[in-house]
């Protein structure tokens, strides 16, 4: 441990989410400051998603390409490198109203437990903007760039204090708001998040299917956006699972979660709502668990239904399992299903017994489920749905 400190000349920004400071920094001073899973990121393939208990591959030839760019006349990085230090690490000095001086240093314990020690090369987690920094690293971890002979100042936002629900609220938002991370990480991140949402409850609702070792879906969901370790057979991404099921629960997630955020009821649902939004009410009154069970038995109805299909692997242009028919199924549970067993009696949560009854004098068999009868893309999940509502037969289709 040493006394070092790094000076940095701040404004202060007050946004909803909280105060923070932007300002600028030298490449060396960010590589030195940065967070050790940022520091190993070219080595171990490690950043915020690793810290955050999401893996996710780096790229290699990304970092490369950075470097390569850097070294131009016309380089820049105008969007900020978003950084989150804990308040023990940081002492603002107040010049102005919105302006002063920020003190970055190491922490040492008075309790002289070395585990609470926080040292200079730990003080910034970073949470967004870890391929650019990685970029300014060479192989032993260390700052590469000459800044004797080129100007390249890196401006920061900096939030003290962020908790590791904040950090990933704030990595999700961004990415998300800019496309620049797969959605499925994105939505994956929300379990972090204290305060419940709608995407929260999509994503609890798609881990218990993909996890539970009986479910219609298990280990079909893939988390990630990309293969998930030691499977072969992914049909379904969580990004397609999640945006059909917030249809059901919330005509605008975002709203919905900015008032949770604020610590405001959400009110019951009224039939009509319900029309648009059936498991509305279920997710205000907090039941999570009732939403995957109805999925479960729904989906175990149509495995039951077309079992050859539903299980196959290796049938090229398969349909059954995949997101097409996926997105077709759940828009046939919200417009024609769930309510109609509803208005039965079948509720609140319908036995695959009941759901059974909606699949029954549908004449498609499991070798029908081919990309031939169902082209790929919207216009097959239409002709699909409209066989599910009886609209259409496969020879109507197949007599045009």
């Amino acid at each position: 441990m040493n006394n070092k400190t790094l000076e940095l000349p701040v404004l202060k920004v007050k946004q909803p989410i909280g105060e923070f400071f932007i300002a600028s920094i030298k490449p060396r001073d960010l590589v030195e400051i940065s967070y050790a899973d940022v520091r190993r990121l070219i080595c171990d393939e490690r950043d915020l998603e690793r810290y955050l208990g999401i893996q996710r591959p780096v790229s290699k030839k990304r970092v490369i390409n950075i470097k390569k760019y850097i070294e131009g006349r016309d380089a820049t990085f105008p969007t900020s490198v978003i950084l989150s230090i804990d308040e023990k690490c940081a002492e603002y000095k107040k010049l102005s109203e919105n302006s002063g001086t920020l003190i970055l240093k190491e922490y040492i314990s008075e309790s002289g437990i070395e585990d609470e020690n926080i040292q200079f090369s730990r003080i910034a987690r970073v949470i967004d903007g870890q391929h650019r920094i990685a970029a300014f690293m060479d192989e032993n971890n260390n700052c590469c760039f000459d800044s004797e002979n080129i100007d390249f100042d890196i401006n920061l936002s900096i939030f003290i204090g962020a908790d590791v629900s904040e950090q990933a609220n704030i990595f999700a938002t961004v990415n998300l708001a800019q496309t620049k991370v797969n959605k499925s990480l994105v939505y994956d991140l929300t379990e972090l998040a204290k305060t419940p949402s709608p995407y929260k409850t999509c994503h609890n609702v798609a881990v218990a299917l993909d996890k539970e070792k009986v479910s219609p879906l298990s280990q079909r969901i893939k988390r990630l956006g990309t293969a998930t370790v030691g499977r072969t057979y992914e049909p379904l991404t969580q990004q397609s699972f999640v945006e059909a099921l917030v249809k059901f629960i919330s005509i605008d997630p975002d709203q919905d979660r900015r008032m949770l955020l604020d610590g405001k009821k959400l009110k019951l649902a009224n039939l009509k709502e319900l029309q648009k939004c059936p498991f509305r009410n279920l997710f205000i009154e907090g039941k999570d668990l009732d939403i995957a069970e109805i999925l479960f038995n729904y989906f175990d109805a149509i495995k039951d239904k077309w079992e050859l299909s539903w299980e196959a692997k290796d049938i090229t242009g398969n349909l059954l399992p995949r997101s097409n028919a996926f997105k077709a199924f759940m828009k046939y549970l919200k417009d024609d299903v769930y309510l109609d067993l509803i208005a039965k009696g079948n509720g609140p949560i319908p036995t695959m017994s009941d759901f059974s009854t909606y699949f029954e004098d549908i004449e498609l068999k499991d070798e029908d489920f081919t990309t031939r009868n169902f082209a790929p893309g919207s216009g097959g999940q239409s002709t699909f749905y409209k066989m599910l509502k009886r609209e259409i037969t496969l020879q109507d289709m197949l007599e045009k």
